[in-house]
């Protein structure tokens, strides 16, 4: 840069800006840099002209992107130039980015990415399976990204390029290597998304016309975010009485309720407020509800607004309701698609129900909205005014979350209506198609999944039927499990210690003396989300004792017998995709 500044008036920005979505540089200023088109620079919350129709842009606050901003609006001002830096890889194909992406291409003429990847939250692998380590010792990924304006030249070509594997050939290959067209391939990044990475849909492109999710259960949220989920969220209700006693108790020391139940005060929590406004609710204890915390995990939590940050309530309250139900997914896969990423719940839902992964935020979709009676109004529930007539009093109005549109086009396609919850059993067997799941990895990759309805009816009702009974399985309601497919044996005192499966026996000790007996590989590594799923229950009991092994064989027998069910799932979804109704 110092050699070509001699003989050219170029600007030339350079740098590693810090990464940090929870970003504490808010002030006017950037948020002007960010939203507003800057001298002819398009602003990042804006695409093809129109919002960013983005529920929660967040990302688009973290620092690295400001930097890239400021970068790419004095370039911009400047007429030529070049910004060069490596940041978090994630604007590269997040679905947040969008409006980003397209202001840089209108910005720049030559786009120059090498994604060096070793995103640890992502688990990412090398292509040939082998380890894919971070150049850096944090979990974000990278990439190094050139940008390049030309005075007076119209257009944009982006270049992209992999490196995966061990840091150390990471490092040899940074510097033995020179920035050569040859060595990138050229993409064509295109509307809606504008992605900054490869992408195989060409022969998959129906798939863009199936109903999305979101299109078919229009009230969503994600699942509910504590921040203190080691204080409010308990196994045992007694347990959660017990701590608002002594919460309750202003003659306890603040310090000693920030010791014992890892509470921190933030800059929206305060805890003597809090406590306060606790003491004075009278019917706090009724707020002890249960939450559906893990896969087939069910807790207790104390869904108090003073005490939750985050309670979704305007979507979690119909999952208050008796008989109502919820499909759970992931808006963007990013762990192994070997893996579920969707589970029913019919309780209110924590936002790592289903993933581990704090990209893979989980996303509730309830099948009634529910109108609370007055009873529950006088216990402080909110009610939605959402429904006529008036109920009388004590009594709940239940709505179908499911647009009309979906009601008219599959009664048009079967001469009769299906019932809200045929077409949410539909919609989860759908789901749980291995075959689905693996030929539309790429689409999952980017959005919320796509719901391909078939105009055979009495396929419909095949898949539905399946869908219930996946549904009564995950729930631990199905008759089916009163036969379980394990055994417990061995004697002690039923405590839960480190979790050891030897594949040969098909055991599963939960201590030295104790263990199941009649399990599976294929049951033992079973995922959900980021969840293995019978090892992660046990590991979240260390040192418990297993309270009734009949809660655990459920389980077990709830994944074996899905394991099944997806292989029947899976021969009539073939005959799905040659029926769909489109649009």
């Amino acid at each position: 840069a110092g050699r070509i500044k001699k003989d050219q008036r170029i600007l030339v920005i350079m740098g590693n800006p810090p990464y940090s979505a929870n970003s504490a540089n808010y002030n006017d200023w950037t948020d002007k840099l960010l939203k507003e088109d800057l001298d002819g620079a398009q602003s990042y919350y804006k695409i093809d002209g129109a919002p960013l129709k983005e529920h929660n842009p967040k990302l688009l606050q973290d620092d690295y992107v400001k930097f890239l901003r400021f970068a790419q609006w004095k370039i911009h001002k400047a007429g030529q130039g070049v910004v060069g830096m490596i940041t978090n890889h994630g604007y590269l194909n997040n679905v947040t980015f969008p409006g980003m992406r397209q202001s840089l291409m209108q910005t720049f003429n030559e786009i120059y990415i090498l994604d060096l990847h070793g995103d640890s939250q992502k688990k990412e692998k090398a292509p040939d399976g082998g380890k894919d380590e971070n150049i850096f010792d944090i979990t974000k990924g990278t990439a190094i990204a050139i940008f390049v304006k030309k005075p007076k030249v119209k257009g944009c070509t982006v270049y992209h390029r992999d490196i995966f594997g061990l840091r150390e050939k990471k490092y040899q290959w940074l510097d033995n290597n020179k920035l050569c067209k040859k060595d990138y391939e050229v993409l064509n990044p295109e509307t809606p998304w504008y992605f900054f990475i490869k992408r195989k849909t060409k022969d998959i492109e129906h798939y863009n016309q199936w109903q999305s999710i979101t299109e078919i259960f229009p009230v969503n949220s994600t699942g509910i975010k504590t921040h203190r989920d080691d204080f409010v969220i308990a196994f045992d209700k007694s347990d959660l009485e017990n701590r608002l006693r002594l919460f309750k108790n202003l003659k306890f020391p603040k310090e000693s309720i920030q010791q014992a139940f890892h509470v921190k005060e933030t800059s929206t929590f305060d805890i003597d407020a809090a406590r306060k406004k606790v003491t004075r609710d009278l019917e706090i204890s009724d707020k002890i509800v249960p939450i559906s915390y893990r896969p087939f995990d069910s807790r207790f939590i104390i869904y108090s607004d003073d005490l939750v940050d985050r309670p979704r309530r305007e979507v979690m309250q119909h999952l208050m309701a008796k008989e109502n139900l919820a499909v759970n997914v992931v808006r963007q896969v990013k762990a192994s698609f070997k893996w579920m990423h969707v589970l029913v719940s019919n309780e209110i839902t924590e936002c790592c129900y289903i993933s581990n992964n704090t990209s893979e935020v989980c996303y509730t979709f309830p099948l009634y909205l529910c109108k609370p009676g007055e009873q529950k109004r006088k216990r402080g529930f909110q009610s939605m005014m959402l429904f006529e007539p008036e109920s009388e009093y004590g009594e709940e109005i239940k709505k179908p979350n499911i647009a009309l549109k979906v009601f008219e086009q599959l009664e048009n396609a079967y001469l009769k209506r299906p019932t809200p919850e045929q077409i949410l059993y539909y919609c989860y067997a759908a789901l749980y198609s291995n075959a689905y799941r693996e030929k539309y990895a790429e689409f999952l990759k980017i959005d919320f999944p796509r719901i391909p309805f078939t105009s055979n009816y009495n396929l419909f009702l095949e898949m539905a039927t399946l869908g219930e009974e996946l549904c009564q399985l995950h729930l631990l309601k199905s008759k089916a499990l009163d036969k379980p497919v394990a055994k417990f044996k061995g004697i002690g005192d039923n405590i839960i210690e480190k979790p050891v499966f030897d594949e040969g026996k098909k055991w599963l000790y939960i201590n030295k003396t104790q263990y199941f007996e009649g399990i599976s590989s294929e049951v033992w590594e079973y995922h959900i989300g980021g969840y293995q799923v019978v090892k992660k229950y046990l590991d979240s009991r260390k040192g418990r004792a297993l309270a009734s092994p009949d809660d655990y064989f459920k389980i077990i027998t709830a994944i074996s017998m899905t394991i099944d069910f997806q292989a029947r799932v899976d021969v009539a979804f073939e005959n799905i995709e040659n029926t769909t109704i489109q649009g």
